[in-house]
């Protein structure tokens, strides 16, 4: 059995709209009524449009209902047991109340399921489904009792033996703490096994140049493949050490007034940055053919190919010598593990060192300082991150 989410446009309500409904075929097809109704020009297939007010909210809840719905269906099809019309409308109806069938209980998995589908950014959506594959490989069968301390010492050790760093597994376990903490505000559960177990973190290796080794890169004789990837590093440390997606996915609309104007792609947050002369020169050299700011997405179809080469790219600009018959490249890379995602860590040590205040390297890389409270009320001025991109730039420029 399945079951769908429906506007059910056979009878008009007063207020001129129709209901939404869950639609289940058992014996007949029985309709059961949600909280919400709609116009047929608010109603997109099987959700809220834009054109309904907090249709994001009401597509939220109505999934919820429907996971709830499905949920009892399995259990029902698992148990190979008939019912009747009557009594699955009874049953569905507290469902979809917020009431559950006395014989089930929320499993870990199904509160994880429930929680992924609360998320709006796909990224966000990806990292929890990739949890929730390592929970079923380790153990499918786990419940919210069974998850307990020695659950938690021995899953991390299985993720180890897998091969996994300590901040690779450690993911893993915040996403579970994470989806305890949901379903202890959802009353699905009181236990918390993480009271007495602690996730372990490492220090991660410091990801930055200094100010010789950059100017030794933005210097570099490179292979012509290469100098395309190592303006664009050099771009994205005058931006501020701009995340790839917000720069290769901006649009020239985005230039307001000499400045590049975004939402960031991890945050939402709104944000500017002044373009400097040393960032226009490299815009104008690479500039988009359409709406891009960029010609990145005027030769790739998805940016993160792109990126990707980019980043094998940058590791091999260095000393290169052909050898033997055939002419095999030898290289001796300048710096083996850089991405562009240095091009960030180095603009904030650079920063640091020139004693820019702690406030402004953080809003200048998008972070909340402070509270996120006393931030809403902070008219930041914008001014003193352009100063300090600026004394970061001019010191990159000072001739030795």
């Amino acid at each position: 059995m399945k079951a769908k989410i429906a506007l059910d446009t056979r009878r008009c309500k007063k207020d001129g709209k129709f209901p939404v409904v869950i639609e289940v075929r058992n014996q007949d097809k029985i309709r059961i009524s949600t909280p919400y109704s709609s116009i047929p020009e608010n109603w997109d297939g099987s959700q809220f449009n834009k054109n309904e007010s907090n249709f994001k909210r009401k597509n939220i809840i109505l999934q919820d209902l429907l996971n709830r719905t499905e949920r009892y269906l399995l259990s029902l099809d698992e148990s190979q047991k008939g019912i009747s019309d009557k009594e699955m409308r009874k049953i569905l109806s507290e469902i979809i109340s917020g009431k559950e069938p006395d014989d089930h209980r929320m499993t870990f998995i199904e509160c994880l399921d429930e929680f992924i589908a609360h998320k709006d950014k796909p990224g966000t959506k990806t990292v929890y489904t990739t949890t929730r594959n390592k929970i079923l490989t380790f153990d499918k069968d786990c419940t919210f009792e069974s998850i307990n301390k020695d659950w938690l010492m021995r899953f991390e050790q299985w993720m180890k033996e897998c091969g996994m760093k300590t901040n690779a597994y450690a993911i893993h376990l915040r996403n579970i703490r994470a989806v305890f903490n949901y379903a202890i505000d959802e009353d699905y559960t009181t236990l918390y096994p993480f009271r007495r177990f602690s996730i372990k973190k490492e220090e991660t290796r410091k990801r930055s140049l200094t100010v010789e080794q950059l100017r030794t890169l933005r210097d570099y004789p490179c292979e012509d493949y290469q100098i395309k990837y190592r303006d664009l590093f050099m771009l994205m440390f005058y931006f501020i050490g701009i995340n790839a997606a917000d720069l290769f996915l901006a649009r020239k609309k985005d230039v307001v007034n000499g400045r590049l104007e975004y939402k960031r792609a991890k945050t939402g947050k709104l944000y500017s940055i002044l373009i400097q002369p040393e960032a226009k020169a490299i815009i104008n050299r690479y500039a988009g053919t359409g709406e891009y700011l960029l010609n990145v997405m005027d030769e790739y179809k998805n940016y993160k190919d792109f990126l990707h080469r980019m980043n094998i790219g940058l590791q091999q600009i260095g000393a290169m010598e052909r050898v033997g018959r055939g002419g095999k490249k030898v290289r001796e890379p300048l710096f083996p593990d850089i991405s562009s995602y240095w091009s960030r860590h180095t603009w904030a040590t650079i920063a640091a060192q020139l004693d820019t205040p702690k406030d402004i390297i953080s809003e200048a890389l998008g972070h909340e300082y402070g509270s996120s409270t006393t931030s809403i009320y902070i008219n930041f001025n914008r001014e003193k991150v352009d100063e300090a991109n600026r004394r970061v730039i001019d010191l990159l420029n000072q001739q030795l």
